[in-house]
């Protein structure tokens, strides 16, 4: 069969558009195919033969990161190929299709705890789905953050800090405050924080093209590639690479908890570390890929993840079943979680706002703010740091 191949006039380039056959006999998805075999593969032989040694989770771990690097790129070239189809500017495809994206696996997680909490009865999975947002949220805006930066500085836009750096900011004040007043998160309160992000997604839309042209004004014209997709292939692109992300970063978290359990580290420690680091592997890999052709979505992605995480996230799963946090891990997460993440959001903010600019050692501080709060926990597992 002939590949057919349409020439299109693209960003005032001509450029060679490829359809659905040269995507299947493109590398990347063949290599993401190949993972994603393997994983699943050795995960059910693992299972199978009851191999639960840490040397194989392990390699299970390293498969399911190799897979979600594969896959972001892939999910990154097709919603930023339909962004520029479309006209939108790229802050708002960060915010809204790659943010809403990269936050499925925390918005997975979340709900399958707090679900399986109901049914057990076991209020231990709630503080793992607490966990895992706060833990989320840290270290996308310590740790992610400070590698992207030091992968590349760039400049930040006032206009991106006053919207959207203020709301993450409210949204994790405002989450905190519920959690902690009260009997925790009521399915009434869950429904409002969705509500809040719903409304928060259609002022962006409505306003796609003020912010484009704002947008412009700063951020170079993304370079596109030697050629172009066909919106069919465009729309494949993000199916698979955003279906096998969620994928990756399940498997990933689940062998990495059962290192943590091995260990005897308590639910909420787990969420915090563990889970959140390891559901926060996509919006480390969408960045990354991002912030070689574009601020905009490696910002975006970034502080958009952080609003849909303490909003869409946690409301989504105190739908499922009213959040709280249980006596026994009220004072790790009420006295340190939650203070370590507000106060490395504010941090973060604070660097934004001197000059609009990311320096390279700014990056390096953040993720040495992460790496003590590592220590802090730590010192409280051992019984060191008294809380």
């Amino acid at each position: 069969m002939k590949e057919v191949r349409f020439s299109v006039s693209y960003m005032g380039e001509n450029k060679s558009e490829h359809g659905l056959g040269s995507l299947l006999m493109w590398k990347t998805l063949i290599l993401t195919i190949v993972l994603t075999i393997t994983l699943a593969g050795l995960d059910t032989l693992s299972n199978r033969n009851n191999w639960s040694g840490i040397t194989i989770l392990l390699v299970l771990i390293a498969i399911a990161i190799a897979l979600l690097i594969t896959s972001a790129d892939f999910f990154i070239e097709g919603a930023k190929g339909l962004a520029r189809r479309a006209g939108i500017a790229e802050v708002v495809i960060g915010l809204t299709i790659v943010s809403i994206g990269t936050s499925l696996p925390e918005i997975l997680v979340t709900s399958t705890a707090a679900f399986e909490a109901n049914e057990t009865g076991n209020t231990d999975l709630l503080d793992l789905a607490i966990g895992n947002i706060y833990g989320s949220i840290l270290v996308q805006i310590t740790l992610i953050l400070g590698i992207v930066v030091l992968f590349r500085p760039f400049e930040i836009r006032p206009n991106w800090l006053r919207r959207d750096g203020l709301l993450m900011l409210g949204a994790v004040i405002l989450l905190s405050i519920l959690l902690i007043q009260g009997d925790g998160l009521s399915r009434f309160e869950g429904m409002c924080l969705c509500l809040i992000y719903i409304s928060y997604m259609i002022w962006l839309l409505n306003n796609r093209e003020r912010i484009r042209e704002d947008e412009l004004s700063m951020v170079d014209e993304i370079k596109s590639n030697e050629f172009s997709w066909t919106s069919t292939a465009y729309i494949v692109m993000i199916f698979i690479g955003l279906a096998m992300s969620v994928y990756a970063a399940s498997q990933l978290v689940d062998h990495a908890s059962e290192i943590a359990i091995m260990l005897n580290v308590p639910h909420a420690m787990v969420g915090t570390t563990m889970s959140g680091l390891g559901t926060s592997l996509p919006e480390l890999t969408v960045a990354l890929m991002a912030a070689r052709r574009s601020q905009g979505v490696a910002i975006g992605t970034l502080v958009g993840s952080n609003i849909t995480d303490p909003l869409l996230s946690v409301g989504i799963a105190s739908l499922v079943n009213p959040l709280s946090i249980s006596t026994g891990s009220y004072d790790l997460i009420a006295y340190l979680i939650i203070p370590a993440t507000m106060l490395g959001v504010c941090f973060c903010l604070v660097m934004m706002w001197t000059d609009f600019k990311f320096q390279r050692w700014e990056g390096g501080i953040l993720i040495g703010f992460y790496l003590f709060f590592l220590l802090f926990l730590e010192l409280q597992r051992r019984g060191i740091l008294a809380l």
